[in-house]
């Protein structure tokens, strides 16, 4: 039983469709890392291996990439007529207007909220007034360069 899990992990790890997607994902976050190290918003080295692995927002969108690249590799490897192509594609269209739409517009309201709530706790009328996660989404040129870098890293893995 354990040897047959061993089996089809090893099988994932070695599918061109999910070497792609990490590849992807992984170098959207490089990308990004880079453009805030360069841009001076980089602090401190957990600063910068959170936003190497895990931070939302900013360019390219590691969420647009990873999507694009899953859609490219599957329709060049199932056809683009298939079922999973057509799932793939529809997880894109959901991905992408989340990023664009539902996250982005909640990390703009918690931002407002936040300078409110601090105004008021400043004016001891919230003192205790705790601020609120701002989740970062992306500005729809984030997500369509983030689309083109996977849609390209999809092609160079599986032309190449």
């Amino acid at each position: 039983m354990l040897s047959n899990v061993g089996v089809h992990l090893q099988s994932l790890l070695n599918s061109p469709v999910f070497l792609a997607c990490v590849c992807s994902w992984l170098c959207a976050q490089f990308i990004k890392t880079i453009i805030k190290l360069f841009s001076g918003s980089v602090h401190s080295f957990s600063e910068l291996f959170e936003l190497l692995f895990w931070r939302t927002g900013s360019m390219p969108s590691s969420h647009s990439s990873i999507t694009a690249c899953l859609c490219t590799t599957i329709g060049y490897r199932s056809g683009v007529d298939s079922d999973i192509f057509i799932l793939s594609i529809v997880f894109y269209m959901i991905t992408i207007r989340d990023a664009v739409g539902v996250r982005r517009a909640n990390g703009m309201q918690a931002r407002r909220l936040n300078e409110i709530g601090e105004l008021l706790k400043k004016q001891d009328l919230f003192p205790d007034f705790k601020k609120l996660k701002e989740v970062n989404g992306h500005s729809p040129m984030e997500a369509f360069v983030g689309s083109i870098l996977g849609f390209f890293i999809g092609i160079a893995f599986c032309v190449l």
